[in-house]
């Protein structure tokens, strides 16, 4: 019985894999800019700016990554529309594509956590397959569901404003991964992914959060999740040991649709201090950081806040992921040695 179901899973893989070789991306109608020089912190160790597909974080509710055929993929939109509409994967690709630079955030990340990547994504907007629906006044919502059975609750005033929410089909420079969502998911600048980047995505309805709820909304998490200014220390790592005077200390902030202006860093109980910031690329994606810390014998705490254009301040209030994602200040103990 097992060999059985390892041969069969590994027949599906094959067949996935083959799919998605054979996939030819177009070029986006509306490249995204290069991303500014600059953008990486100068500090040697912090994350790279754009994460490698292979090291972007995976979270989902799959127990086997769906195996799904581009050939015969379709996505239904319909609920509160004045219209139904269907489209196929070649009509996704011969569309109009976008490439845009995000920032996915996991609900779940703990403060100073790395369930969070950084990716160059290419896809239609969401707005405009909405907009040929013609969703109804009443409606506030968008139940996505993926080919497995998941769903998500996604603000519709996030999927029709000039962000950029995508039904993404590329993820930097090639097909999605399967594991990521191959061969279409949602992306939107600003939510946590529970609440947007449904991945195998096959079915949007257009309701009301009166009316529907989704798979995490059932389990005690809120219905919205806009995500939650935040930064981390990357450099020392906790427990480092270094030598006094010049030691570099650099990291990542967050605060997805609203952009990091920002960052200060503490040791100890003394006062906040103004970090270097490398060039932001957009509001939509994470921004980095660096600083000179004159480090001085014995054990000592650094602690991370961010600044962002919109709500100010990160809070340094500690709370759980749930039910709608962390807070609190990242630090790590750190010991210079005599």
């Amino acid at each position: 019985m097992s060999a059985a179901v390892g041969t069969a899973l590994g027949t599906l893989g094959r067949a996935a894999t083959a799919a998605r070789a054979a996939v030819v991306l177009p070029r986006p109608a509306r490249p995204a800019a290069a991303v500014p020089a600059g953008a990486q912190s100068a500090t040697a160790g912090v994350v790279p700016f754009v994460t490698p597909n292979r090291d972007f974080y995976r979270i989902d509710t799959a127990l086997v990554v769906p195996d799904v055929d581009p050939a015969t993929w379709t996505l239904r939109v319909h609920g509160l529309v004045a219209h139904e509409v269907t489209m196929t994967f070649a009509e996704l690709l011969a569309a109009d594509l976008v490439e845009a630079d995000l920032t996915l955030t996991c609900v779940s990340n703990p403060v100073g956590g790395d369930l969070i990547g950084n990716a160059r994504w290419l896809g239609l907007p969401v707005r405009e397959v909405l907009s040929r629906a013609v969703p109804d006044p009443s409606a506030d919502m968008v139940l996505s569901t993926s080919v497995d059975g998941f769903t998500a609750s996604t603000p519709l005033t996030a999927l029709t404003d000039d962000r950029n929410a995508l039904l993404a089909v590329g993820m930097n420079g090639e097909p999605l991964p399967l594991a990521h969502g191959f061969p279409v998911r949602m992306v939107v600048p600003g939510l946590y992914g529970y609440v947007s980047a449904t991945k195998w995505v096959v079915d949007l309805e257009v309701t009301r959060f009166a009316d529907r709820t989704a798979y995490w909304t059932d389990r005690g998490w809120s219905p919205r999740g806009p995500v939650k200014t935040s930064s981390r220390i990357e450099v020392p790592r906790a427990g480092a040991v270094v030598a006094p005077g010049t030691v570099a200390v650099g990291g990542t902030a967050w605060a997805q649709h609203r952009g990091v202006t920002a960052v200060e860093v503490r040791v100890d109980d003394g006062p906040w201090t103004a970090v270097t910031l490398a060039a932001e690329d957009s509001v939509d994606t994470w921004r980095q950081w660096s600083w000179t810390w004159d480090a001085t014998p014995g054990t000592h705490t650094l602690a991370v806040r961010a600044t962002d254009a919109v709500d100010g301040v990160q809070t340094g209030a500690v709370a759980d992921v749930v039910p709608d994602g962390a807070t609190g200040w990242d630090s790590v103990e750190v010991t210079v040695r005599a």
